[in-house]
């Protein structure tokens, strides 16, 4: 029986060809930007303001989008050369919040629900209903297009910041939008591989591809295509291999592809050329 006649799998390869877009879009230029770092945070901002929105009685979406998205405009705010140090005290601090809230919604809500949590951290996109996907395929989408639309001034800025400000290119403003859309992607993105797993779909594509090509715009385009490819190979694995999770196939798939370009490919320079500057 072909996989496309199973309603769940349908929407999460809608969902996830939708998310996993968004993602190498992203995290091209967070790996370029050297802000993994902060994509990780990000991760565990998202697991607690899931389950804070669980814990006080409100769509877990609500919580994951508020939280990462505050944060965001936080550490954009705050600006691209904030301390590791501090950044790294600020998110353990933030999960150890969302494990008090997780006690707090096993404790004091309907605990046949006990398996959100899991779910928050692990990701369910093989639980997702039409309607979810669609909503994926909608907010992706926008990601996608703000993305491409800040693109050209957002790589000079990451490239060279100094002369962009000096060129009057909004250095600070680019930053919080771009952190903005990294938080709305986590977001999302922790519906279909979990918070945990999440850095690895940000940053495993991204990273294959910085290592493919030095044009900026190919290795856009490569992380992006990176990304689909290794969701659509993930999400037929777990398919046919229903031991596997589908969050662990489709991050065993990134990782893999990462390892053997890290392997077989020597890391070029990113190279801004005038054509492409």
């Amino acid at each position: 029986m072909s996989a496309f006649t199973h309603p769940y799998f349908v929407h999460a390869l809608l969902a996830g060809t939708a998310i996993a877009l968004a993602a190498g879009l992203v995290g091209y230029f967070l790996v370029l930007r050297a802000q993994v770092f902060t994509g990780d945070a990000l991760s565990h901002v998202a697991f607690t303001g899931a389950l804070a929105a669980l814990a006080l009685g409100y769509d877990l979406r609500l919580g994951l989008f508020a939280a990462t998205v505050l944060f965001a405009v936080l550490l954009g705010a705050l600006g691209r050369r904030t301390d590791d140090v501090a950044i790294g005290s600020v998110f353990s601090w933030i999960l150890g919040l969302g494990v008090f809230f997780l006690t707090l919604y096993t404790t004091s809500r309907n605990t046949g629900n006990g398996t959100a949590g899991v779910n928050v951290l692990f990701g369910s996109i093989f639980g997702l209903s039409s309607g979810q996907a669609e909503l994926a395929v909608v907010v992706a989408g926008f990601i996608c297009l703000a993305v491409l639309a800040i693109a050209r001034p957002l790589l000079f800025a990451s490239v060279d910041e100094a002369v962009a400000a000096a060129r009057r290119v909004p250095v600070r403003l680019l930053g919080i939008a771009f952190l903005i859309l990294v938080g709305a992607c986590a977001a999302e993105a922790a519906q279909a591989v979990g918070s945990l797993l999440l850095l690895g779909l940000l940053a495993a594509p991204a990273g294959a591809a910085a290592h493919l090509t030095d044009r900026p715009y190919h290795a856009l385009a490569l992380s992006a295509a990176l990304a689909v490819a290794e969701m659509w190979a993930g999400l037929a694995l777990s398919y046919y291999v229903p031991q596997l999770p589908p969050s662990f196939a489709i991050m065993a798939v990134a990782t893999a592809v990462y390892a053997t370009v890290l392997i077989a490919v020597r890391r070029p320079r990113v190279r801004v050329g005038r054509a492409e500057a």
